[in-house]
């Protein structure tokens, strides 16, 4: 009983002093565990080295700051717009000699925050400044200026703090106070000794205990810069993120460091943007820059407004921007200078090591205490006894120095000061091991909470498919055919009219996110997402002569796909001069915009409800052989005002298609092997019902006992009827990012399940960020979406993410094994080092002693 109250009590004051959420950790909670450790911290620098922020920052001081770099930026503008106003920026020699006409400075000074649209309108606009820095709107720069121009303007990266040296950590581990202790004990000790025994025999113990400093230091140095390095290895692979620009005509990819001044740069929803320049082109471009200016209004930028900075987030829209300002010449290069990253957050079991720690520091300090009165004791009893108290000598000085530096010994076997760092170095391995396996890990504290995840909400699509999809089925005109093969096709070409062909290869070229280009092979590539990838490649497989005609057509208006409304629309200029938008989307809820259909000789017919009824069938029948349906229509109009937008309803259905994604090899096992393991497997989807649970069986994610609903059911839930019905939920269809997150955040406070869910859109941000561990989709997944993940899934793949569970799992139980070995000798090394020097002190006090004759 004795021994279950201490175990409580330790729990208890562990629980109330160090513990703290996985996640994001309330700056008071990280503050008061380090106020906890109190004194026994040997070496505070070294300890808290890793970790960011010592002190707690709450909302109401947040706010507080950000006022203040409100009021900062404010004045910042004010100055820079008084000093624009007489400023001259002169052109170097190499400026001129390459042909530029502008300077770095200047264009800078365009597109900063304060965004001064005189200097703008000076230069000529947007055709203006990019005829001064050599650049082709439609065409970008050449390949082979890249190297001149970051010559010229710069590079993309932001200034970096160097590396520390080797030395900086032995001067880090010399602040150790107990080092810091024994060297006072080393001095005297030599002082004393070569007064008393003379020259070499004299410096002896002195010389020892140096060593013993100098070895321990040499130890912990190592270590501490092993560690350094590795963690300056995992920063270098999170700055890889690729962007897309033009070049010599083509889209390319390219790392965001190799961007330079003069490039175009595409950009779309989820995207962070990564240089300061102006819109070029686009559409409905809507961009969060709460994080440079504190606003949280989104900013629309047009052709009459063009400014757009680096650091800020696309919420809604496509565009094309010419890039002016690169690296630390940005407004957010010029903030991020004035920051510094001081390092990492703690994770639990760090926060929990610590609290031990500081246990068996107390501890330690208790028998160091008692070892040194114990032999102080024994001395000054032993010297009443045979010299009187007031006899001292040089020899007696020595041997109390030596009692003091065994007690300080014993604080130094007994505080396991290394044991944090050795945890966070075994982190960064498997940090490091994680990454080899596909699996970018941003936040420490993943590696622990994985391993106890008992629920995983995957994606379907890309996640537990290949994500390399193509068109399978096609209904149009009431014909349902196979398009698998080139045979195939030619039969549905042969089926249709020429004026139904027409309307079809229109709409899947003109409304669509994706774009055809020419490789340096010379062959034909496709740039986009899958599904956008697949409809285009089908069209093209039909006539794919007419796509550089359509793609001339002029785009009104563009409204893209996003994950609530679920289809993306376009409003085009006909060449005869009419109008026509064209939506396509998530099959169900374009079949409710539509009232007519186009028949097989390309009349418009009115839509019944029986003929619905069969489209949904059709729709039904295609989601059971696990295809992906969407459909297409069109809507000729008249006219359209500037403040209209493109219209919802009164459509003509085209076209359903049935695209098939296969399930990825492996997915199954691995679907086993969480089941077995007590990982609970649900599948989070925005496809059709059907569609979803065909591909969950044929993962063994739907089981006999459980359920499938779609997204809108679970949000009409109460709590009651929630709370009965989630751990039945196996499957989720046609969710919003929110449903999503109201599963996430039920399973988490009804059930204490410890969640991992996937995303990869800039609306899963809010259920990555909630969930235990958010995982990052690295191909599909926005830079949105990555930021605010803790794993970045590099393959898109399912196993992977079981792979981070089996490693998350296995590191956890090795820590807990290390962690319970090293407080086992501690405590051992504590109790010999305490009898130990009791049985000296009775021996000597036992055996003969000339030392006081």
């Amino acid at each position: 009983m004795e021994s279950s109250g201490r175990s409580w009590s330790i729990d208890s004051y562990l629980n109330e002093h160090f513990d703290i959420p996985a996640k994001n950790p309330p700056g008071e909670a990280r503050l008061r565990w380090r106020r906890a450790v109190g004194l026994v911290v040997r070496n505070r620098r070294r300890r808290f080295r890793m970790f960011s922020g010592l002190h707690a920052v709450d909302d109401s001081q947040r706010r507080k700051i950000l006022g203040k770099v409100q009021v900062v930026i404010n004045v910042h503008k004010a100055a820079l717009q008084f000093i624009n106003g007489v400023r001259r920026y002169p052109l170097s020699n190499d400026l001129i000699k390459e042909g530029f006409c502008i300077s770095p400075d200047e264009l800078s000074a365009i597109t900063g925050m304060h965004e001064d649209p005189t200097i703008f309108k000076t230069h000529g606009g947007i055709n203006g400044i990019s005829r001064k820095i050599k650049t082709s709107l439609e065409d970008g720069i050449s390949e082979t200026e890249i190297e001149t121009r970051q010559k010229l303007y710069g590079t993309n990266k932001h200034a970096e703090k160097p590396p520390r040296s080797f030395w900086m950590f032995v001067w880090d581990a010399l602040h150790d106070l107990t080092l810091i202790i024994l060297m006072v004990c080393a001095v005297v000790s030599l002082v004393v000794g070569l007064a008393t025994k003379g020259w070499p025999k004299g410096i002896y113990d002195g010389l020892g205990i140096i060593f013993s400093i100098l070895l321990v230091v040499l130890v912990t140095a190592s270590s501490d810069y092993k560690q350094s390095r590795k963690f300056m290895e995992l920063d270098r692979e999170k700055q890889k993120i690729y962007v897309r620009v033009t070049r010599d005509s083509k889209t390319k990819k390219v790392l965001v460091h190799d961007l330079v001044v003069g490039d175009i740069l595409h950009l779309s929803i989820g995207d962070v943007v990564p240089a300061d320049g102006l819109f070029v082109s686009g559409y409905s471009l809507m961009i969060d820059e709460s994080s440079l200016s504190g606003e949280s209004e989104p900013v629309h930028v047009s052709e009459e407004k063009p400014f757009l900075h680096a650091g800020s987030k696309v919420l809604d829209g496509t565009a094309k921007m010419l890039v002016t300002a690169v690296g630390m010449r940005t407004e957010w290069g010029k903030i991020m200078d004035t920051l510094n990253d001081d390092g990492v957050d703690e994770t639990p079991l760090q926060v929990k090591l610590n609290g031990v720690a500081t246990i068996i520091g107390q501890i330690g300090l208790v028998f160091a205490i008692l070892t040194f009165l114990v032999l102080l004791v024994r001395f000054l009893v032993d010297k009443v006894m045979h010299v009187g108290l007031l006899n001292w000598s040089a020899n007696d000085a020595l041997t109390i120095v030596n009692y003091f530096a065994i007690a300080v010994t014993i604080v130094v076997v007994a505080v396991p000061e290394g044991l944090p760092l050795a945890v966070t170095l075994s982190l960064a391995f498997a940090m490091k091991k994680l990454m080899s396996d596909k699996a970018l890990v941003r936040h420490l504290a993943a590696c622990e909470t994985m391993g106890s995840a008992s629920c995983i909400c995957t994606d379907k699509t890309g996640t537990l498919t290949t994500n390399h999809m193509i068109v399978d089925k096609v209904w149009i005109s009431d014909v349902s055919k196979s398009v698998s093969c080139d045979t195939n096709i030619n039969k549905l070409k042969a089926a249709i009219s020429e004026s139904v062909m027409e309307i079809l290869i229109q709409g899947i070229f003109v409304n669509t996110g994706s774009e055809v280009v020419k490789g340096d092979d010379g062959k034909r590539n496709i740039l986009g997402t899958p599904t956008e990838a697949a409809l285009l490649e089908f069209g093209l497989s039909l006539q794919g002569d007419l796509y550089d005609k359509y793609n001339k057509l002029t785009r009104l208006r563009v409204e893209p796909f996003n994950s609530v409304k679920k289809k993306m629309s376009v409003l085009i200029q006909l060449p005869n001069g009419g109008l026509r938008s064209f939506c396509k989307g998530a099959s169900e809820i374009i079949l409710e915009q539509c009232g007519t259909v186009l028949n097989s000789e390309g009349n418009i017919t009115p839509l019944s409800e029986m003929q619905k009824q069969n489209i949904l069938n059709i729709i039904n029948s295609f989601a059971s052989e696990a295809l992906r349906t969407l459909c297409i229509a069109f809507k000729d109009v008249n006219e359209i005002s500037d403040d209209q937008t493109i219209p919802e309803d009164g459509y003509t259905l085209i076209a359903l298609f049935g695209i098939k994604d296969p399930v990825r090899p492996g997915v199954r096992d691995a679907v086993m092997t969480c089941m077995a393991a007590g990982i609970k497997v649900r599948m989070v989807t925005g496809d059709n019902i059907n569609t979803a649970k065909a591909i969950a069986k044929e993962c063994g994610i739907l089981t006999e006992d459980g359920i499938a609903i779609e997204g809108r059911e679970l949000h009409d839930k109460s709590t009651d009827e929630l709370k009965e019905l989630l751990p039945k939920i196996e499957v989720m269809a046609r969710s919003l990012p929110m449903d999503k997150y109201k599963l996430v955040t039920s399973l988490e406070s009804m059930y204490q399940e410890v969640v991992a869910v996937t995303g990869d859109g800039t609306n899963d941000a809010p259920a990555l960020r909630e969930s235990d561990i958010g995982l990052a989709m690295g191909i599909a997944g926005t830079e949105v979406a990555k930021e605010n993940a803790d794993v970045i899934i590099m393959d898109d793949n399912f196993s992977t993410i079981v792979n981070i569970a089996r490693w998350g799992r296995a590191v956890y139980l090795n820590i807990q094994k290390f962690v319970q070995f090293q407080l086992t000798v501690n405590i051992v090394a504590l109790i010999v080092n305490f009898v130990s020097a009791c049985i000296v002190g009775v021996l000597h006090h036992l055996l003969p002693s000339n030392c006081y004759g």
